[in-house]
């Protein structure tokens, strides 16, 4: 009998904003750009948490960082869990069950002992140390076989934090050709795989994932992409008006820790240059493994998704990478789905979803049973056109504090507002068609204290609803 289910291929970045993925955007992705042409672009997607590890245990499960309990970064010294709790489901053992040939390349930062082939996956390589150094990676053995010596590459014209003790390198220039970089050795190891499948030795579908290591700093990247985009044309961002007044405290003080307080434009302009060339040597990437994929004759039969675990900051509200600062810059997340015979060609969609959508959605699209219980919903309806009636016209998600300690954070968005309950601090209240840059905090604002009380309560609402651990004690202090 004729499995006719499809294949799908999820090609994972890390940190990559929403923003520089719109056709208009200024930053050059012609991959990234023709999948939307050929498929779906969310306009309103979001992650659930802007933290590695915990987004995407969020994708693997289905879950929101509460539920699966993996609240922050596992690899750090104040990491609440170093692995995912046993028992929860998640998509690639699911997959599996169904029938499915699961393999994965690329960074995983789910665990400290479990990797992929723990969830239904065989893993074949291509993290970095930094982040999972219990799995196996041959990307420095590539580097030598093209005659670099790993150790010994000098990177030019760097820019690190301005702490006394161990900066932080922000951005450099490397002297390596392209050939040698981590996102050109993923998208050839991606491509193998690729040709292996094409030549039919594996019965049934395959879901294959890639997670590319950046635009994730430092934002190091070879020519021509270094230089491709020149400082003197990158216009401050609108945010970089910020003062902090009306903030909560960590925001300012955030500054210091991540040391770029004496940071002024021209420090951020060349690094956002660096991040912009970033973006668009892992676009290429993306494009030879789609072009493979038609050459292949692939995609036709493949769900292909394109997304993110969470955006950077780049200098937006002055600040570097991210943190308990839950702004649009690192929660609204690109993610792009062709799937033929389903999707429109071209089409938008502007409903909420999140990260936690992905794993019910491949389980759909794989045939597989959805589990009861997760916080996510299959895009199936929305890819086919057809939202239902009940689709959330609002985004919930969460922080959990990061370095900073263990404090609560959760987020309230929709169409016009977005409310921030900071359990340790003030509350944020924005009104985003009036003040799309998040620039003024309206909390207290008289005018809006009917919008306020009404978000309190939804929050509340949505808290409840997917059991969130300090509901009842975040009700109380909302007044809801």
């Amino acid at each position: 009998m004729t499995d006719d289910r499809p294949n799908a291929l999820l090609l994972l970045t890390d940190q990559e904003r929403y923003d520089l993925t719109t056709p208009d955007s200024g930053v050059e992705t012609p991959a990234i750009d023709g999948l939307g042409e050929a498929g779906m672009r969310f306009e309103r997607a979001y992650t659930p948490i802007s933290i590695c590890s915990s987004a995407r245990a969020s994708l693997l499960t289905g879950l929101y960082p509460h539920n699966h309990g993996m609240m922050n970064n596992c690899h750090e010294a104040d990491a609440i869990r170093r692995n995912l709790p046993p028992g929860l489901p998640t998509f690639g053992e699911r997959l599996r069950e169904a029938g499915y040939r699961n393999t994965y390349l690329g960074k995983w930062h789910v665990g400290r002992d479990q990797g992929p082939d723990d969830f239904g996956f065989e893993y074949a390589g291509g993290s970095d140390r930094h982040h999972d150094p219990h799995l196996a990676s041959s990307f420095r053995d590539y580097q030598r076989s093209l005659g670099i010596d790993p150790g010994g590459i000098e990177l030019e014209d760097p820019t690190y934090t301005e702490h006394d003790r161990d900066p932080t390198l922000v951005a450099a220039t490397t002297p390596a050709p392209v050939e040698a970089t981590r996102p050109y050795y993923l998208a050839e190891r991606t491509i193998e795989r690729l040709e292996a499948y094409a030549e039919g030795d594996e019965d049934g579908p395959f879901f294959h994932r890639t997670d590319f290591l950046g635009p994730h700093h430092p934002y190091v990247v070879p020519e021509p992409y270094a230089s491709m985009y020149d400082p003197d044309d990158v216009d401050p961002w609108p945010t970089y008006a910020e003062t902090f007044d009306g903030k909560p405290r960590a925001h300012e003080q955030y500054l210091r820790y991540r040391g770029v307080a004496g940071f002024g434009w021209d420090d951020w302009a060349a690094i956002a240059a660096k991040y912009f060339g970033f973006v668009t040597l892992i676009d290429e990437q993306i494009g030879r493994i789609l072009g493979a994929m038609e050459e292949l004759g692939l995609d036709g039969s493949t769900v292909t998704v394109h997304a993110s675990d969470h955006g950077d900051f780049v200098g937006n509200h002055r600040q570097f990478n991210k943190g308990p600062l839950m702004y649009e810059d690192t929660y609204r997340v690109p993610l792009f789905v062709r799937w033929p015979d389903m999707t429109e060609p071209g089409s938008v969609c502007d409903e909420f979803v999140s990260l936690v959508d992905l794993m019910p959605t491949f389980l759909d699209a794989g045939g597989a049973p959805i589990p009861d219980g997760i916080d996510g919903r299959s895009l199936r309806p929305l890819l086919a056109g057809e939202p239902p009636d009940d689709w959330p016209e609002d985004l919930f998600a969460e922080y959990h504090g990061d370095e900073f300690g263990f404090y609560s954070q959760r987020m309230l968005r929709t169409r016009r507002y977005k409310l921030v309950y900071n359990a340790p601090d003030r509350n944020e209240l924005y009104d985003l068609r009036e003040d799309p840059n998040e620039l003024n905090n309206l909390i207290d604002h008289p005018a809006y204290r009917g919008v306020r009380r009404r978000l309190e309560r939804r929050l509340a609402a949505r808290m409840r609803e997917t059991d969130d651990t300090i509901a009842e004690w975040a009700s109380k202090a909302l007044g809801a």
